[in-house]
């Protein structure tokens, strides 16, 4: 049968090595010798494509590129008495990418295997943004921060605090990435490309030893005494370390990835799930009139439910062919997550298109201009404020004539526009499906420490990032969290 040997050295040492794990960008350099619980490793050999037996391996197909590709690996081992940990992080997102550095920073001898179902890293950290990646907000005041969660906001303290947006810019601007922050407060690379945000992490993992495997779909993962055992489809036997931290994700963006395989993974290890809804979606309205100003954006309104003035959020947003969406619609969508919207029983919200203008002194201003344009119908008048697409949509609900003579109309008519103005009616109906950037609800945060991010029912089970019961609106507040959680469960995991 014919072996190959995977013989490398790196900047960090000069000893021959291979590795036990599925490789693909990071062949180029293996980690120094480690000990294991079965002594040293100092030796491993590739089988070749054409061999069907496995001999003494772990079993798991290498996921790497080129002559290697799909080929196995077998572990020499050499029993000793001292032994390193292992981790196995599971999910490649923003919080298992975090995790992984953090746990490497905490020590350069512990082993770590990050195992992605993808075959690349970071697929919705690229996305996000547009595919800028806005990686964290340009908010100072951490406590401020902390408002933008509409749950799991406490919880987040520590990890927050550990860890804010200021530390996250640093902490991408020393590895290289160049940031700024927009007059909205969100933080980009000022390359405006999410690809040089998950670049970081790869050539970290790729100078400090990082194992990553992809293509490797985890399928159970079992608790021992001395550990965890980890199931992977394409491997006859398990995986076993010593801590996990699950970094799934939760299941929006399903074409990234997050299918919510973490879910079950963390119930059979004893977890509770909340109730899971979609988070952060477009919304689609009872009315149809949007869609004829499908595209119309206005920089800042509020919105506000008719039946609770509580529930309120303010931003940017835009009509569409459904309804309404842009930031501000998500942060509304985030905080009625959790509430049923059907055509039967929609939701009635207000937009106030007019947000700091008091209702009089907008009538005002629309009173003005009659006088001012006494021939203008009342139509071209209102234009003069807002898009006169929307002036006829309007109209047409307050059962009002374009055409009349802005003379002719009366001070109630007049007062009926600017209510309607300062207060848009609209009933929501259902979220757009498929559309939504997060999961709302998650693992059960009663059952977590905040402190390290490690379970209290499942001893060196730690949990990080959106499958945990956070979420945050729009503006880098998902991955703020996602980075800050995944930071303390990786220096957790090898501190604890």
């Amino acid at each position: 049968m014919h072996l190959m040997c995977l013989v490398q050295r790196t900047k960090y040492n000069d000893t021959a090595l291979g590795m036990c794990v599925p490789w693909r960008i990071y062949s180029d350099h293996l980690p120094a010798p480690r000990c294991t619980k079965y002594g040293v490793r100092d030796t491993y050999d590739v089988m070749s494509r054409h061999s069907q037996k496995i001999i003494h391996s772990v079993g798991i197909p290498i996921a790497t590129s080129g002559d290697v590709r799909g080929r196995y690996v077998r572990h020499v081992r050499d029993h000793g008495t001292n032994c390193v940990m292992k981790i196995a992080i599971i999910g490649g997102g923003a919080a298992g990418l975090m995790a992984a550095a953090a746990a490497r920073e905490e020590s350069d001898t512990v082993e770590i295997f990050l195992i992605e179902k993808n075959d690349s890293l970071g697929k919705k950290v690229i996305i996000s943004g547009g595919g800028r990646c806005n990686l964290t907000t340009g908010v100072e005041n951490t406590r401020q921060v902390l408002t933008n969660y509409p749950r799991g906001s406490k919880f987040l303290s520590k990890a927050m605090y550990a860890f804010p947006p200021k530390s996250v810019r640093v902490w991408f601007e020393d590895h290289g990435v160049k940031v700024k922050t927009e007059k909205d407060m969100r933080v980009f690379p000022c390359s405006n490309d999410g690809r040089d945000v998950v670049r970081v992490f790869e050539k970290l993992f790729q100078q400090t030893g990082i194992k990553v495997l992809f293509n490797a779909n985890v399928i159970g993962i079992t608790k021992r005494d001395n550990g965890f055992a980890i199931k992977l489809k394409a491997s006859k036997n398990a995986l076993t370390v010593d801590r996990v931290i699950l970094t799934t994700g939760g299941q929006a963006y399903r074409n990234t990835g997050s299918t919510g395989d973490g879910y079950a993974f963390a119930q059979s290890l004893g977890h509770k799930i909340t109730d899971l809804a979609p988070g952060l979606s477009a919304l689609q309205t009872k009315e149809s009139w949007p869609a004829r100003v499908a595209g119309l954006s206005f920089p800042t309104a509020r919105f506000s439910l008719a039946g609770d003035p509580k529930i309120t959020c303010q931003g940017p947003f835009i009509f569409t062919h459904k309804g309404i969406s842009g930031p501000a619609v998500f942060a509304l969508s985030s905080l009625l997550a959790f509430h049923q919207l059907t055509p039967e029983r929609p939701v009635a919200v207000k937009i106030d298109l007019f947000d700091g203008v008091n209702q009089d002194v907008l009538l005002k201003r629309i009173q003005f201009n009659a006088s001012k344009y006494t021939k203008k119908s009342l139509c071209n008048v209102l234009a003069m404020l807002v898009p006169k697409t929307l002036v006829e949509c309007m109209l047409d609900d307050l059962s009002l004539e374009a055409d009349a003579q802005i003379a002719a109309v009366s001070k109630k008519d007049l007062m009926r526009c600017a209510a309607w103005l300062k207060a848009v009616p609209l009933n929501i109906s259902s979220r757009v499906a498929g559309d939504e950037f997060v999961t709302a609800g998650g693992v059960d945060l009663a059952e977590i420490n905040p402190s390290t991010m490690e379970s209290k029912i499942c001893p060196g089970l730690f949990l990080a990032g959106e499958i945990l019961d956070i979420d945050g609106f729009t503006g880098g507040f998902n991955l703020q969290s996602a980075w800050c959680t995944g930071r303390l469960a990786g220096k957790s995991a090898v501190d604890v």
